[in-house]
């Protein structure tokens, strides 16, 4: 087995030959999933964000289920069920689908609040309740959710109480004309039907990365410009609502995952201005209404480093 710095180096090269031209969100969600968070890709219908979390899935050796989010899908179906077995005279459950390691929920906001309300407890506590009983998830659990924009017809916008359970949310986008030429000359073919080689890793290597990453040293003066964004963000006169202190220790994990890829044991401001469009944008509230691009550049415009 190579050294994590080779490794991880290797599994963002395979991703990034599957999903082309995307080098900066394929980063971002390789560090998500080593800060042990949840990542939601919200972007237009065709433009890879379910390719992008096969491709992840398969590049790290990891079960992998996929679940449809449709405006008929009940909680049941994604927590599983109890049937009654008549030659065993028993109820018998049978796990859905949330019990893998990475979960695709494709299309979250097409389902119902009440369906997207039952994933609440399994991303906070990795644990779902099901019929009075209480099952461990796998480990590692990590839901991959995509999202359609909120003007697509058949959309229930994530209430800010499940918007906040994803570490991440990023977009993809368009690809540029070298990137969209390379795939029509493919012709659409994919490397996510096949498996990726198993020495790429295996579970037990992510989890050692992923308590590395949480070992990244931070020092005194990156804890102060950590909390100044923090406060600032809460200023009322700035924004209209402000990170929490859980947003702000998800900052902090996907600042550690962010150096920890780029073969460093410490943290740098660099580091959490970095993550922090993916981590803020969804969280951070303005004023008046803008891109979130542009709220969290103001964020940061506001904060010097010391």
């Amino acid at each position: 087995m190579p050294s994590a710095t080779e490794a991880l180096q290797q599994v963002e090269n395979t991703l990034n030959s599957i999903l082309i031209g995307k080098p900066g969100p394929v980063r971002l969600a390789l560090t998500c999933l080593l800060a042990n968070g949840h990542l939601l890709i919200e972007d237009q219908p065709g433009v890879g964000k379910t390719t992008l979390a096969h491709a992840l899935a398969g590049a790290l050796n990891l079960d992998y289920e996929r679940v449809q989010f449709t405006s008929d899908l009940l909680p049941g179906d994604v927590l599983g069920v109890s049937v009654f077995e008549q030659g065993r005279a028993e109820f018998r459950f049978h796990p859905g689908p949330i019990f893998t390691q990475v979960l695709l929920a494709d299309e979250i906001n097409r389902a119902p609040p009440k369906t997207q309300s039952a994933l609440l407890e399994a991303m906070e506590e990795r644990q779902a309740s099901v019929e009075g009983a209480t099952r461990a998830l796998p480990e590692p659990f990590f839901v991959i959710a995509t999202q359609n924009p909120e003007e697509q017809v058949g959309t229930h916008p994530l209430p800010e109480s499940q918007l906040d359970r994803f570490l991440m949310r990023i977009e993809l986008g368009y690809p540029d004309a070298a990137a969209e030429r390379a795939l029509l000359e493919r012709g659409g073919q994919s490397d996510t039907a096949h498996p990726a080689p198993e020495s790429l890793a295996q579970a037990q290597h992510l989890r050692e990365w992923q308590e590395r990453a949480a070992a990244v040293h931070v020092e005194p003066v990156v804890y102060d410009y950590l909390l100044d964004l923090l406060r600032t963000s809460r200023d009322r006169t700035r924004f209209a609502h402000g990170l929490s202190p859980r947003a702000g220790l998800g900052l902090l994990r996907a600042a550690r995952a962010h150096a920890f890829i780029d073969a460093r044991d410490y943290l740098t401001p660099d580091d959490i201005a970095h993550v922090l469009p993916a981590v803020a944008g969804h969280r951070l509230r303005p004023l008046e209404p803008e891109p979130a691009e542009r709220t969290v550049s103001r964020l940061l415009e506001c904060v010097p480093v010391r």
